[in-house]
């Protein structure tokens, strides 16, 4: 097989708010930060510094190593209930200045990419209000709890904002879950069921909650802050990602429905089946090599997944028989799915008791 990228190229970056507050949280707990830095690329000066941008993929993998470190399914969701919303500077208060609700979703829709590059927000209304999120130049798949803290970010502002309890009537995430975390308790917070493994990012309100009042509205400040904002907006060059990204992102939408073909991956970018090889050329990419990357990227999260069957596993991964998805699998490991599973569990066991161990010596 290929061998993976190191880097995507031009990766977008954000403030890294959830960084920082996963730093600040695994450090309240006593865990050595510095392999968790150094897994994910980052320095402690670089968390440190409240003005310094960090990669989004960087951000990305210390978020996962951080929840592995503390065995904290639900981080992001507990790093986006708990966060300070002044800390997210000036799109925060271009959404509490405004008059209602609906405007301040609209303003924090156009002005989020000022802090979060991989982001593209989008507000819909019509017979109901939809917040949906995309990313761009960042592989959607190697993502979860950066996704759930924005979520979960998102209703908390609301309900600052409006000092009402402001619920979706439905949540959808790409990424999947265990059937046996603790999503019921991001459910209970959010007041609403969540749809794991979907076709899009997107939080769906009643369209009544754009006419609440905003209880901190000042208008002075909102049109100052306006004009600020778009000065911003005006000097930041167009969002353009690597391409590869792109093409990933498209790929896991449709690899559970096997159509995840090269001309039908081209159809969706709106290109030639030419043309979206010639793109993957030119960062030394194939579109077999991204199609394998990503399906051994998925297999290894969803075997990790117990509720999963290998079964349904080849199915996700867009293979008709399972022992399709075997054989490849010992192509990209060595060894077969059920046994990298077992591996997983002896090495999840002998972590347990580890930690038995030393919490005992402790004491």
């Amino acid at each position: 097989m290929t061998e993976k990228p190191t880097h995507l190229g031009a990766i977008p970056t954000t403030i890294g708010m959830s960084t920082r507050l996963a730093y600040e949280r695994a450090q309240a707990a006593g865990i050595e930060l510095n392999p968790l830095l150094k897994k994910a690329g980052l320095t402690k000066h670089q968390v440190e510094d409240v003005d310094a941008r960090l990669s989004v993929l960087s951000q990305i993998e210390f978020l996962n190593a951080v929840a592995a470190a503390l065995q904290d399914e639900d981080l992001g969701f507990h790093l986006g209930q708990a966060a300070d919303l002044r800390r997210f500077g000036l799109v925060y208060y271009t959404a509490a200045s405004s008059h209602t609700l609906g405007v301040a979703l609209q303003r924090l829709a156009r002005y989020v990419s000022m802090t979060n590059e991989s982001f593209s927000v989008k507000y819909l209304e019509g017979k109901d209000i939809r917040i949906s999120v995309n990313y761009i130049g960042v592989p959607r798949h190697l993502d979860r709890h950066q996704m759930e803290f924005w979520f979960t970010m998102l209703i908390h502002l609301c309900r600052e904002l409006t000092g009402r309890a402001v619920q979706p009537n439905h949540l959808s995430l790409v990424h999947r879950r265990p059937v046996d975390s603790s999503s019921s308790e991001f459910a209970t917070f959010l007041g609403c069921d969540i749809e794991f493994g979907a076709a899009l990012d997107d939080a769906v309100f009643p369209l009544s909650i754009a006419d609440i009042p905003v209880v901190s509205v000042d208008p002075y400040l909102h049109k100052l802050l306006i004009a600020n904002c778009e000065e911003a907006l005006s000097r930041r060059p167009a969002k353009r990602g690597p391409f590869r990204a792109v093409v990933e992102n498209a790929i896991a939408s449709l690899l559970p429905h096997g159509n995840a073909r090269a001309s039908e991956i081209a159809r969706q970018c709106g290109l030639s089946q030419r043309t979206l090889v010639r793109r993957l050329a030119a960062e030394k990419a194939t579109f077999s090599e991204v199609l394998n990357n990503l399906r051994h990227d998925l297999a290894t999260q969803y075997l990790a997944d117990d509720s999963l069957s290998i079964s349904q596993i080849a199915w996700l991964l867009g293979y008709q028989e399972v022992a399709a998805f075997s054989n490849a699998f010992k192509r990209w490991t060595g060894r077969a799915p059920r046994e990298d599973r077992m591996q997983r569990e002896d090495d999840a066991g002998a972590g347990r008791s580890g930690r038995r161990a030393l919490v005992g010596f402790s004491t």
